[in-house]
């Protein structure tokens, strides 16, 4: 109990917003003390998760990487998870995608899935096509 109120005492303050990359730190300490304790219901959990969204929105440091972020179509984006989950590399995906080159193409952006690559991808992950869409 002593540890859970120490913890939400460090939080109030992040509350009304993260300022700086030291308050950013502790924010990202505090929510992973209760993804680490499975305490997702805590009653800050949503709010600071907010917080430190915001703070990753606007922060000059992460102009760049947000800037790729949006550049990047969601299906490869979701390609690119289901391949870091699955331990995959670019050549993992041939018999799906074609050529490793061809492979390399799509998730670099430079070429589009084709309906015959998303249903394949779909079939080999079982989940539904239009995640690659």
């Amino acid at each position: 109990m002593i540890a859970t109120f120490a913890n939400a005492v460090k939080c109030i303050p992040l509350m009304t917003g993260v300022k700086n990359e030291a308050e950013y730190k502790k924010a990202l300490e505090l929510i992973e003390y209760l993804v680490d304790r499975d305490d997702l219901s805590n009653p800050l959990f949503e709010p600071l998760a907010a917080k430190i969204a915001e703070y990753e929105n606007s922060a000059p440091e992460f102009e760049v990487f947000n800037r790729r972020l949006a550049e990047i179509s969601t299906g490869i984006a979701a390609l690119r998870t289901l391949m870091d989950q699955h331990g995959l590399k670019a050549a993992d995906l041939v018999d799906e995608l074609g050529s490793k080159s061809n492979v390399s193409n799509i998730l670099s952006g430079r070429r589009a899935l084709t309906v015959q690559h998303i249903k394949a991808l779909a079939a080999r992950f079982n989940v539904p096509a239009d995640l690659f869409i």
